[in-house]
C-alpha cells in the first residue's frame, strides 16, 4: 500500500463529509450491528440501560463520522441514524488518517 506524503494537487476541489449521529435509546435492543461495522469505529457500547434493559451504543470519536450511513442501514430496529453536519476540506491529517487506515501497520481488527 502507498504512502500518501503530500495532499493531492486537486485537494481545494474535495471536501470530507462530517456526520453527526443520533441515537435513539430506548428503540436499541443491544444487536452491536453499528459498532462492528462503523469503518471508523465512532461507537461503543454505553455503560447505561435503556427502557428494555439493553446497553445502546453511544459516540466516542464524533470527529470521525464521515456520514456513511452504515449504522442506520444496517440497525433493524432503526433506533440510530446519521445526519450531514458540515462539509470540511480535505487536510493532510485526513490524508495520514486514511493512509494508516488502509496500510498493514494497523491491526484494529486482527485477532
Amino acid at each position: 500500500m502507498p504512502d500518501f506524503w503530500r495532499l493531492p494537487l486537486d485537494a481545494a476541489d474535495h471536501t470530507v463529509p462530517q456526520g453527526r449521529i443520533i441515537i435513539i435509546a430506548d428503540r436499541c435492543k443491544g444487536c452491536d450491528f453499528c459498532i462492528e461495522f462503523c469503518p471508523n469505529e465512532v461507537l461503543t457500547p454505553s455503560e447505561q440501560f435503556n427502557r428494555k434493559g439493553y446497553h445502546p451504543p453511544e459516540v466516542i470519536k464524533a470527529e470521525d463520522c464521515v456520514n456513511c450511513g452504515l449504522c442506520q442501514v444496517i440497525c433493524p430496529e432503526f433506533a440510530i441514524y446519521a445526519e450531514l453536519d458540515h462539509e470540511k476540506h480535505l487536510t493532510e491529517a485526513d490524508i495520514q488518517k486514511h493512509s494508516i487506515r488502509l496500510s498493514r501497520k494497523d491491526t484494529r481488527h486482527v485477532r
